[in-house]
């Protein structure tokens, strides 16, 4: 791929103190932009921390001329009399990391509390109650045939209750699986949690009253971003 070839190279003053640095390049591929504009959006983040205001873009492209114009806006604070002193509630660095380590514990005491449940089976009680072998069930696993949550360190652990009443893993679990980004947490949330567009069921519940259609359905609306 060749490499961007920079034609113009500019600096300007614009009104109302906005100061302006545009970059016109003439590229042979669109990935090349992409390139230079993330090398720019980096450059405006180190600018933003360095000079302590905002820097906005613009990108203007001139299918004529074959450029595009790259343009970081540095956004001057306003000096006025009428201005009015904004408080800052930002947490301090120290606080936001505290509060995310928080969160993320929270989270695994979370997964840890899920996959201890009685529910859960590890994959070879999971296995022996199909009748196959841990190798298979992994296999499915993968697949997106069976719902295997990872429990880090309890390993993955499978949900019994992913089974119908005739023992056999829900039919619709791979295209679940498919339709939410083959993430199995993803999928055990959905079946866990409750759905307007199934009026009030789990995912789970309507699977086990046989109504694969509108769980599929509801699956493929929350895989778009619908409001449910």
């Amino acid at each position: 791929m060749a490499a961007p070839k920079p034609s113009n190279h500019s600096g300007a003053a614009s009104p109302a103190g906005v100061a302006a640095l545009s970059f016109t390049t003439k590229l042979p591929a669109q990935a090349d932009f992409k390139k230079v504009l993330l090398e720019r959006y980096q450059e405006a983040i180190a600018r933003s921390r360095k000079i302590g205001h905002r820097l906005s873009f613009r990108v203007e492209v001139d299918p004529a001329a074959d450029a595009q114009t790259i343009t970081p806006v540095e956004e001057q604070p306003i000096a006025s009399g009428d201005s009015f002193p904004v408080e800052d509630t930002g947490m301090p660095d120290a606080d936001l990391e505290a509060a995310l380590a928080g969160a993320r514990a929270r989270g695994r005491k979370r997964v840890a509390e899920i996959v201890a449940g009685e529910d859960m089976l590890s994959a070879d009680a999971f296995a022996k109650l199909l009748g196959t072998s841990r190798v298979t069930v992994n296999a499915r696993r993968q697949s997106g045939q069976v719902l295997g949550i990872d429990g880090a360190k309890r390993g993955f652990r499978f949900p019994v209750w992913q089974l119908d009443k005739d023992g056999r893993p829900f039919g619709a679990l791979p295209a679940l699986h498919a339709m939410l980004g083959n993430s199995a947490w993803a999928v055990y949330r959905f079946l866990v949690s409750r759905h307007g567009v199934l009026d009030g069921r789990t995912g789970l519940r309507a699977l086990q009253q046989g109504d694969d259609a509108s769980v599929l359905a509801a699956a493929e609306g929350m895989a778009r971003g619908d409001f449910d």
